[in-house]
């Protein structure tokens, strides 16, 4: 198996993984909003709350499912730059909460880690794609 395959590979897994992830959040939104809040301990306490928390844990994560669906058969290179930028935004917002607010629960602290590490792979991949395709089209000449 060639390395540019093996990076392919790796980038089509983690644009997959981050789909199923995004999209288990998704189902528990639509079935049970407060499933997704008692994860930090907050309580819903009427129905536009309800209503707030399938909107965006499940209307807005399935868009993000379904996109990184498409890209993941359509533009892998452009479906790491998504997520890179995705689990990176969910890493700096939990940033500036420690810096704003003071230091995370184990809650936020192991998602905070998780995020991270989902972005700098995310980069990682992309980087080595890139590379792996430039060294292919020096080889087609």
């Amino acid at each position: 198996m060639t390395t540019e395959k093996i990076i392919y590979g790796s980038s089509r897994f983690l644009i997959g993984f981050s789909a199923f992830a995004i999209f288990m959040v998704c189902l528990m939104a639509f079935i049970n909003p407060q499933s997704v809040m008692d994860l930090v301990q907050v309580k819903l306490s009427n129905n536009d709350a309800f209503s707030s928390i399938r909107g965006v844990y499940g209307g807005v994560s399935l868009t993000l499912v379904i996109l990184l669906i498409y890209l993941w058969i359509k533009n892998v290179r452009l479906g790491l730059a998504f997520i890179s930028l995705l689990w990176g935004s969910y890493a700096l917002s939990r940033t500036i909460t420690i810096f704003v607010e003071g230091p995370l629960g184990a809650f936020g602290t192991q998602w905070l880690i998780i995020e991270s590490t989902l972005c700098m792979f995310a980069l990682l991949l992309l980087v080595l794609l890139r590379n792996a395709s430039k060294r292919a089209d020096e080889k087609s000449f």
